[in-house]
């Protein structure tokens, strides 16, 4: 489970950060590729939107289409209030307070923080109506797994095969899925194994370290990622990534999105 401590210092970074940045760049490519062949009015949730940092992202590209963020944190909530003048709502996805039905649902790295991901896809299929879309993001590859994970509530880290089981499994066809964050695979894959040096500091203060905004690293690593947004917007598979970026759509679905 999430633990809501980490709202503040999220929140304190996430508009400097280049990972944030560049994850917000890519879900707002695609959202405007996913809504722009939808009636206005269209009806976007996103489910644990925490701070609001991505609902900025959304609000700025669903100009014609109604917003909303849900959480199941207070806390979380109480940041997102500064960010946003979407409708903001406490809640569980389990049983979401709403009496109608959405176009889209944005996940963007919450599943792998649940017990039972099956169920929650499960429950967020329901909250779609037909031929609407899923989209989300999820850290890749277990052999990342790292103190980071376990500081932050994580369950597992997703290998491609697998996010597209579940996601049939609950009742969509995957319509994209991508590994995106390239740049970053390495960093991660090389600081895995150095952690070792890090002996003696715990869990979270590793990942407080990691959160650090280092200004010309982090200037060129937004850099490097930049290129990534314009190919999402394109539907385009990326060829590697320490992230997984995907759409998956309510089933019965009977048309591609290619011949849309």
């Amino acid at each position: 489970m999430y633990d809501p401590s980490y709202f503040a210092p999220l929140a304190a970074v996430e508009d400097r950060h280049f990972w944030f940045r560049a994850r917000n760049r890519s879900i707002a490519a695609l959202v405007t590729s996913l809504t722009s062949r939808l009636p206005d009015g269209y009806r976007v949730i996103e489910v644990g939107c925490g701070t609001g940092n991505v609902l900025g992202a959304l609000d700025s590209v669903c100009g014609r289409g109604f917003v909303v963020g849900m959480d199941l944190f207070a806390e979380g909530l109480a940041f997102a209030r500064r960010r946003t003048t979407r409708p903001l709502v406490r809640g569980d996805v389990s049983a979401p307070p709403f009496g109608s039905r959405f176009d889209l649902i944005g996940l963007f790295d919450v599943l792998e923080h649940l017990e039972d991901d099956r169920r929650v896809l499960r429950d967020l299929h329901a909250m779609l109506v037909p031929g609407g879309r899923l989209l989300l993001t999820v850290p890749a590859h277990p052999t990342l797994w790292s103190y980071f994970d376990e500081e932050s509530g994580h369950r597992r880290r997703y290998r491609a095969v697998e996010l597209r089981r579940k996601l049939a499994e609950s009742g969509y066809q995957v319509d994209y899925c991508t590994p995106y964050m390239a740049a970053v695979l390495p960093l991660l894959w090389l600081g895995r194994r150095l952690t070792g040096w890090l002996n003696g500091r715990s869990n979270r203060e590793r990942a407080a370290r990691d959160l650090r905004v280092t200004p010309v690293l982090n200037e060129l690593l937004d850099w490097l990622l930049a290129p990534e947004a314009p190919r999402i917007g394109r539907f385009q598979t990326l060829p590697f990534g320490a992230s997984f970026l995907a759409v998956a759509v309510k089933a019965p679905y009977a048309a591609s999105r290619k011949a849309q």
